[in-house]
């Protein structure tokens, strides 16, 4: 019996490598100026974490199938100093995985969150609420107006809160459902949520970042291919979770400037 549970571990740990040794379900498409770093971070976690869990599964076959013939039913706390020997093993090598994956992601972490935008960034504001998102650009003053949530009517379209009356830089602000940004030129997104926890995930860029209520975020990203890409909401919000996407239109630059023209003339 012992022998034949060590042999069905092989096969069970055997079998759920293959898929990702033979890229079954390979990743979106990168598009993203920085995308490299985050899928050579993917690769090295998954051969270092797969390897480690091919060794630890054989390791138990081994153990289990050399115990088949001894009859007994000793475990770990009847060898002298056993349990403090496997706790010793699991804190290290745990600590040492760990250490090692830092490490080696450290660049594209940085990269992410904590270097700062090229001043010549385009400033874009998203705003998610149940269960839609709306991105906000500025005007030809280059300048966001001040947002009122007490103003928020989606009724009459002013998803931001904008006072058009008083604010100045805010009438010239652009909203749009979608977020169309030009091709190979920094964005600087700034991220707000009118109500609870959602989450700006566009798989082909690399990025995923939760809007958390009360906090402004800010990631930075640079598109280096046109085209149209699905922006979806990973963070459980409510009963129309599954239906909160919008989409990322990538375009040249001469493009991206005759759509912004046309979308100012519609507000």
């Amino acid at each position: 019996m012992r022998k034949a549970f060590a042999l069905i571990v092989v096969l069970v740990a055997i079998g759920s490598a293959v898929p990702v040794i033979l890229h079954w379900w390979p990743m979106a498409p990168d598009i993203s100026a920085d995308g490299h770093l985050i899928d050579q971070q993917m690769a090295s976690t998954m051969v270092e974490v797969g390897s480690a869990f091919l060794l630890a599964q054989f390791l138990l076959a081994y153990f289990v199938y050399r115990s088949a013939d001894r009859g007994t039913h000793e475990n770990i706390r009847s060898i002298p100093g056993g349990v403090k020997l496997a706790v010793f093993v699991a804190v290290a090598f745990v600590g040492a995985e760990l250490l090692a994956l830092g490490m080696q992601g450290q660049r594209a972490w940085a990269i992410q969150y904590f270097s700062t935008p090229d001043p010549n960034a385009m400033t874009i504001q998203a705003q998610a609420g149940q269960f839609a998102y709306y991105f906000r650009y500025p005007g030809l003053d280059g300048k966001l107006g001040a947002t009122h949530p007490e103003k928020i009517n989606e009724g009459d379209q002013n998803f931001f809160g904008l006072d058009l009356e008083k604010d100045v830089a805010a009438r010239d602000d652009v909203v749009s459902a979608e977020l169309a940004i030009p091709v190979n030129r920094q964005i600087r997104l700034l991220l707000h949520t009118k109500d609870v926890g959602h989450s700006f995930y566009v798989p082909e860029l690399r990025v995923q970042q939760d809007f958390v209520p009360g906090l402004d975020l800010m990631v930075h990203f640079t598109a280096t291919k046109v085209g149209k890409y699905e922006i979806v909401c990973t963070q459980l919000c409510g009963m129309g979770h599954h239906s909160m996407r919008a989409y990322l239109r990538v375009m040249p630059q001469a493009e991206f400037d005759d759509w912004l023209k046309q979308k100012a003339s519609e507000q």
